[in-house]
């Protein structure tokens, strides 16, 4: 069985750090590689870069960390560099407007736009040795919602999580009859993996809002949402809902994927 691997960009940064927790955090239980991943600019950079890669790896224990250096540009490289090795997810940090290239908000976004594989978003909250017990997976009426259920169930079942489901309350009949069987595909989908699940419907009037109340209300450490960006110019108001979530106050991690276009086949088992 081939081992599972994730990507965890590192710019040197203490965010990056934290990223690299969390990524320890899951490869644990999974047995799985981390590619520690800096892109340079210069061919004479790529030494020095080497060098703190390797000196960061060697203060993890537990789990095989392969430092990796890249000539390129953020935007594209990180992707390409995860689509290149099959990683099932890539871990980074963002650093509120200081930092590598102000990887924050829109620029995350362009990031993420640019890559096949889901990201986990992680600001200056550590990683709980336990993992992610309470994961919240907001469902709109957007047919691509669906498609980030068996990452959420993946992860789940690694750390026994609870997930959260959580829908927008809509006034017309039609809308209302299509949450209500979001929330039954979700529950079902869950049960039947033995995965815990609640179902909680929200105002959808600031549904972003809600989403991030409703995660600090429960303590939760994650909350799963999908980049609808995708094909899109960065920077119209479409992103605005990302954009909350992925920055939210709370600074609670955030798994984000780009939707699969022309299908609805949900992502390989990580386990798989």
């Amino acid at each position: 069985m081939k081992k599972k691997s994730f990507i965890v960009p590192h710019d040197y940064t203490e965010v990056a750090n934290i990223a690299l927790e969390h990524a320890v955090a899951t490869a644990r239980p999974i047995g799985a590689q981390i590619y520690l991943l800096h892109v340079v600019s210069k061919e004479k950079e790529i030494q020095q870069a080497e060098d703190k890669l390797s000196e960061i790896a060697s203060k993890h224990s537990g789990v095989e960390i392969i430092p990796s250096v890249r000539m390129g540009n953020i935007f594209e490289d990180i992707g390409d560099f995860a689509a290149e090795h099959h990683a099932e997810l890539i871990f980074m940090g963002t650093h509120g407007t200081q930092g590598w290239q102000h990887v924050l908000g829109m620029y995350a976004l362009k990031v993420i736009t640019h890559s096949t594989v889901p990201f986990v978003i992680v600001q200056e909250k550590t990683a709980k040795e336990t993992g992610y017990d309470d994961i919240v997976v907001p469902l709109d009426l957007h047919k691509e919602t669906k498609q980030k259920l068996t990452i959420v169930a993946n992860l789940a079942r690694y750390f026994k999580s609870k997930v959260h489901v959580i829908t927008p309350d809509e006034s017309d009949e039609f809308l209302r009859h299509q949450v209500k069987a979001n929330i039954v595909f979700a529950k079902k989908f869950f049960e039947e993996r033995s995965i815990d699940v609640t179902a909680t419907i929200v105002p959808s009037s600031g549904f972003d809002k809600e989403v991030v109340k409703h995660a600090v209300n429960i303590g939760a450490d994650l909350i799963a949402i999908m980049n609808l960006n995708k094909g899109r110019l960065l920077g119209q108001i479409s992103s605005n809902h990302e954009e909350y979530i992925i920055t939210n106050d709370a600074q609670i991690p955030v798994l984000i994927m780009n939707p699969i276009e022309g299908s609805i086949t949900f992502a390989a088992d990580f386990n798989g």
